[in-house]
């Protein structure tokens, strides 16, 4: 029963045991800031416990198939076109793999950056998320600020303050998931920070940067812009580690080492990118270029370029929506509960009953919804820093605040079908499949040739504390398993055998000179 004096781990935390030194750092540090936190305030505010609340059984289950210790580091990647938020957690081999995928309930505006404050955009981009920039006590639930402006955002006169993934379904500006589904993800970062992660990485992309995505797109005046981003998707699709991103020049470089500084606005340094990495990436956006001209040289339509949208709603909640004839009672499904006040996008049910992202978003399969109860007596370090300290409240301004206007309760929403992108979805084709195991094999096989691809730097994550709030982690609410999964849960015992784009946000600087090394092929590991 134990092992060097501990009681023996549960399954796969075995596998993930960080430094007991730097753990109880990263709890004393977030321990300090909730003392620091109650002195803005006559007397510490009333713990409600949403934040404490321990992962399910049927989460713990899904780490243990998937060989992942519960706190072990995640990293989230969001998907505008396709309204869908990612998680993926390390597991015993040392890269990151997918743990779920979760259907985003709301997100404002239109694909492409976000510019100035009040377009009501939702970011796009790399950021780094610290335990600081969790929000316990949000009005919408439970909330992670996004650190929308990075560096990067503010070396392109980017604005805009407390942007959000969090609760409540509803976004301006924001990526608004359910009660159920914020409370899972933000569990989650909770034990990864208690385990040892520094930082967790959000990618926030447009779309899936597929060859038929980029296809699609090609008309977009976001479409340099987009291209950087696909860049850093492709480092982290054949390596299955986060990319080290740093900014120089006004734009994004990745996986970069360089004796010199990276400063967001001057010209870059000279730097390397590991050999190994270099090749890899470039063999797949070679075969990705190939394919993207032959989608083009067939015709393949080519998506609308939209001005003031008004955002996205993943299909499943637009077919419950449908369902119950709209908007105006809660609707309990598989991936938590629309509220009543939810607003779907104006042009959400059409003929179709889909949006004009939805061709691209496949349909997440349900699943049996299993909350877990609150437990504010845990004795997990986690309950003990929620039962000893309290938090702070929002206050941030009704403008740029999470996601802060009434939603209304009408039914204009389900309006009749706009023409012009009803035939985009007529032209639809299905989704691409995405090439993940064979991109992340790419590594295996690479030989120590140089890699043509000019490489864009990258060091130290851009700005971690940008736009954070002032607010703590300190835990999240009941935890309900939410979108698809690789693996349904298995019984304990059983083994397993918006008004943006202007064509400024596109100004990345990507024609300033580079000098470019590449390493020997043995700095980085083959994945396993």
């Amino acid at each position: 029963m134990l092992n060097d004096g501990m009681p023996s781990l549960r399954g796969a935390q075995a596998l993930y045991r960080p430094p007991i030194l730097r753990s109880l750092l990263a709890a004393a540090a977030i321990a300090a800031a909730a003392v620091l936190a109650g002195c803005d305030s006559d007397k510490i505010p009333d713990i409600s416990g949403r934040h404490m609340q321990p992962l399910s059984e049927a989460m713990l289950d899904e780490l243990d198939i998937k060989n992942m210790a519960k706190e072990s580091p995640i990293l989230i990647r969001i998907f505008k076109e396709e309204s869908e938020l990612e998680l993926w957690k390390v597991d015993k081999s040392g890269r990151f793999a997918l743990l779920r995928t979760y259907p985003i309930c709301r997100w404002s505006g239109d694909l492409g950056p976000k510019i100035q404050e009040g377009d009501r955009q939702a970011p796009e981009g790399f950021y780094t998320i610290t335990p600081d920039m969790m929000n316990p006590n949000s009005h919408y639930h439970l909330a992670i600020n996004t650190g929308f402006p990075n560096a990067f955002d503010r070396a392109n006169g980017r604005s805009g303050a407390s942007l959000m993934i969090h609760g409540d379904c509803a976004s301006v500006g924001c990526y608004a998931m359910t009660d159920e589904q914020i409370t899972e993800i933000y569990s989650l970062a909770r034990e990864a920070f208690f385990g040892g992660q520094r930082s967790l990485q959000i990618q926030a992309y447009p779309f899936r940067m597929t060859p038929l995505s980029m296809a699609r797109h090609r008309n977009s005046p976001h479409l340099v812009f987009w291209k950087v981003l696909k860049e850093g998707y492709d480092h982290f699709e054949v390596t299955r580690k986060e990319p080290k991103v740093a900014v120089c020049d006004k734009h994004y470089v990745f996986d970069a080492q360089s004796s010199g500084k990276f400063n967001p606005v001057d010209r870059c340094p000279a730097y390397k990118v590991p050999q190994p990495i270099a090749s890899a990436v470039h063999n797949k956006q070679h075969r990705d270029e190939i394919e993207t001209a032959q989608l083009i040289s067939r015709a393949i339509p080519a998506a609308l370029t939209t001005n003031g949208g008004d955002g996205g709603m993943n299909p499943t909640f637009l077919s419950a929506l449908r369902a119950h004839g709209g908007p105006g009672t809660a609707i309990r499904t598989a991936s938590g509960t629309i509220p009543a006040h939810v607003r779907p996008p104006a042009d959400s049910f059409q003929g179709t009953g889909t949006t004009i992202f939805a061709f691209a978003s496949p349909e997440v399969k349900p699943v049996q919804v299993r909350v877990a109860s609150a437990a504010p007596n845990s004795s997990s370090i986690g309950a003990f820093f929620g039962n000893l300290f309290g938090s702070k409240q929002d206050n941030t301004s009704a403008n740029v605040r999470e996601s802060s206007v009434t939603q209304p309760k009408s039914q204009a929403a389900l309006s009749a079908p706009n023409a012009a992108r009803g035939q985009i979805q007529a032209a639809a084709t299905t989704r691409p499949e995405t090439q993940r195991t064979t991109d992340s094999k790419e590594l295996d096989t690479t030989k120590s040739q140089g890699a043509p691809l000019q490489q864009e730097p990258s060091a130290d994550p851009p700005d971690a504390g940008a736009g954070r709030t002032t607010n703590l982690l300190i835990g999240a609410l009941p935890t309900v398993p939410a979108g698809r999964f690789e693996n349904r849960p298995m019984a304990r015992g059983q083994s397993q055998q918006k008004q943006p784009s202007d064509n400024t946000a596109d100004a990345t600087g990507l024609d300033a000179p580079h000098r470019v090394k590449q390493d020997a092929p043995g700095d980085y590991p083959s994945p396993s």
